[in-house]
């Protein structure tokens, strides 16, 4: 007897519900006593840590301190988030959403990453810089920690607008569900608030670059007998506290701490392409080489401008390092199924060759240009080559024309997007060109259409798969060879793929058809067709996405009939995404259309508030200095009436 899936499919219990809930109430009600404690001077924990970490690092105590946090909070939301995708990928539904110990990682993760954009409003006493935002009298919000708290709040939202989600449609058993995009999106933007926040640091601190050596350079410190050149970089920083204070931290932590910034960027954007590293993708072939192609112009262009020489390649190994112990934890360890990655090793290389040319690293829009045409021809090569060593489909021929279609464009947007991003980010004040904001909004929007034309996948049509089991193992543990000959013969011709997927059984198979003969081809390894075990065959041609079921289980819960997996068969393809997602519901197309108007425009919200913090942040180098720095609460340092008030300091000592 096969394994009958009691797993809800249609939202989580509301007991467990009533738990999370409370438990996340709690934890906010924490974080709020620790946050205005420290502000009314009650409470003195933040204040200590946050001293400590501005002794340590060299930067002020509400950078280095929500740093930190953010830094392990972020490891263990993307551990979380490959171990949950494993876990559906082998075992399919939860049986709610508490009974999952990934889901524990990611919700931790992310209430520490907002936790830590918290910690980094609450803590600096009067304004920290120049772009921070008043929120009240007296207290002024650096701008980074608002964009993190901003961008943690955004994803912890998709969990409870993912359990509507599900009651209103069904499990979208995809990584691309609306609401799994907010989780994974959310998270990666908050290394933009992050480096806002390292940019207010760096400023406060007086730890700038030299605008003369070109973008990117090591960061010079400034001496106290050096005040004219400061105003020179630095326009309005005068301080004379300040000026007594270099930045304490030795130049390679300074490099480290943004190489791994970056590298932790780039991460962020590779998540996207998780169902291809997992090799159960359930949109067109091309969306690996254009997401591929997107973060790598996006992440290393915008890397190398910030941070400068060897920090693309810097990233590209934090990367490599973070995703290998991922994929070796996930995988060999958990025992599940292992995720892969991309390389991005040569694209690295060809960002930090393009930027040997001085002149034209210190033309953002060139070298944006520049940069997103070599990512899109050799670094696209190179990918293509990767996948034929480590990817679980490795892109066929086939693909060619439409990866160089869809690559080279969306490679060349990725970059103009990271010049712009790098530009922004800058430490120093610089002049900007006004052209690379156009060619960015430009080249936001040509991704965008292109991956909107992508997104098209309907399912094939009057095309039948004849097929033939012989059973490898017998029943109750039944497994089988297939073969499988295709009506009309040629249906699968010039296929991107043709699989046999078993999935959700306590396990995991794609297995690449073998061709036979004209029209006939078999599988190359056993399929499990027992249990809870789902076993079909999938097909992707053109931008046609189809498949027809070997075995499926009854599922109670939807509820849907078994279908049984007989000695010989045929069956008619269907749209892919009807198999895979057997649990979504049917739903009015205006409710459909509402559920995703709202969820893009709280997305569209979040990208135009990045958007505006970044051209702030650029704004404000031209602006005033911090007022004040430090992180002890107002009622601690406000000094007596008939004292003289002490002059300001932004490091530690």
């Amino acid at each position: 007897m096969f394994a009958v899936i009691e797993e809800p499919a249609g939202g989580a219990a509301v007991d467990e519900i009533l738990i999370a809930s409370t438990g996340a109430l709690v934890l906010t009600i924490g974080l709020l006593v620790l946050g205005l404690g420290h502000r009314s001077g009650r409470v003195a924990l933040l204040g200590n840590l946050a001293r400590f970490a501005e002794r340590r690092s060299g930067l002020p105590g509400w950078v280095a301190l929500p740093s930190a946090i953010a830094g392990i909070s972020l490891l263990a939301a993307v551990f979380g988030m490959y171990w949950d995708i494993s876990l559906h990928i082998d075992v399919g539904r939860d049986a709610g959403p508490l009974a999952n110990p990934a889901h524990y990682f990611i919700l931790g993760g992310l209430f520490g990453i907002f936790a830590a954009g918290v910690v980094a409003i609450v803590l600096p006493e009067g304004k920290p810089s120049a772009s921070s935002i008043q929120l009240g009298e007296g207290w002024y919000a650096p701008l980074g920690g608002l964009l993190v708290c901003a961008s943690a709040g955004f994803a912890l939202m998709g969990f409870p607008l993912d359990d509507v989600w599900h009651r209103l449609f069904g499990q979208d058993v995809t990584l691309w569900g609306p609401t799994h995009l907010m989780l994974i999106g959310g998270a990666s933007l908050t290394l933009v608030g992050m480096a806002v926040l390292l940019v207010e640091g760096q400023r406060a601190t007086g730890r700038v670059s030299e605008p003369s050596r070109g973008a990117g350079h090591d960061p010079i410190e400034l001496k106290g007998d050096q005040p004219d050149r400061l105003d020179r970089i630095a326009p309005g920083i005068h301080d004379p506290a300040t000026l007594a204070r270099p930045a304490s931290e030795p130049g390679w932590v300074y490099l480290t701490r943004r190489v791994a910034l970056c590298g932790a960027f780039l991460l962020g954007l590779s998540t996207f392409q998780a169902e291809f590293d997992f090799g159960v993708p359930q949109f067109r072939f091309v969306f690996q080489p254009l997401l591929i192609m997107l973060a790598a112009g996006a992440g290393l262009v915008a890397v190398r401008l910030w941070a400068g020489r060897g920090a693309a390649l810097g990233a590209v190994a934090f990367f490599l390092v973070v995703r290998g112990l991922l994929a070796l934890t996930v995988g060999p360890i958990l025992g599940q199924t292992t995720p892969h990655f991309p390389l991005f090793v040569v694209e690295a290389l060809v960002v930090e060759a393009i930027a040997l040319r001085a002149p034209l690293l210190r033309k953002p829009l060139a070298f944006g240009l520049a940069s997103g045409i070599g990512i899109g021809t050799v670094g696209l090569a190179a990918e293509w080559g990767w996948t034929h060593i480590w990817m679980p489909i490795p892109w066929p021929s086939q693909l060619l024309p439409e990866a160089i279609l869809y690559g080279l464009p969306t490679a060349v947007a990725g970059a103009l997007i990271g010049a712009w991003i790098g530009d922004r980010l800058a430490v120093e004040r610089r002049d900007h060109d006004r052209r690379l904001d156009r060619a960015a909004l430009v080249a936001a929007l040509g991704a965008s259409v292109l991956i909107a034309v992508a997104l098209y996948k309907p399912g094939v049509e009057n095309v039948q798969a004849q097929v033939t089991l012989t059973d490898v193992s017998p029943a109750p543990q039944r497994e089988v060879e297939a073969t499988v000959r295709m009506i009309p013969a040629d249906a699968a011709d010039d296929a991107e793929w043709l699989t046999a997927t078993a999935w959700q059984g306590d396990g995991f198979v794609v297995d690449r058809l073998e061709r036979v003969s004209e029209g006939v081809y078999r599988t190359t390894q056993p399929i499990p067709v027992h249990g809870s075990w789902k076993a079909l065959i999938r097909m992707h041609r053109g931008n046609t996405l189809s498949g027809v079921p070997i075995f499926l289980p009854e599922d109670r819960a939807i509820p849907a009939p078994e279908v049984a997996a007989p000695a010989q068969f045929t069956r008619t393809f269907v749209a892919d995404h009807r198999l895979l997602q057997r649990e979504q519901k049917e739903a009015q197309g205006w409710l459909w259309a509402i559920a995703y108007a709202v969820v893009g425009l709280i997305t569209l919200s979040l990208l135009a508030l990045m958007a505006w913090a970044l051209r702030r942040l650029s704004a404000a180098a031209e602006g005033e200095p911090p007022a004040a720095g430090g992180t002890a609460p107002a009622a601690v340092r406000r000094p007596a009436p008939s004292a003289p008030r002490p002059t300001p300091h932004v490091t530690g000592a």
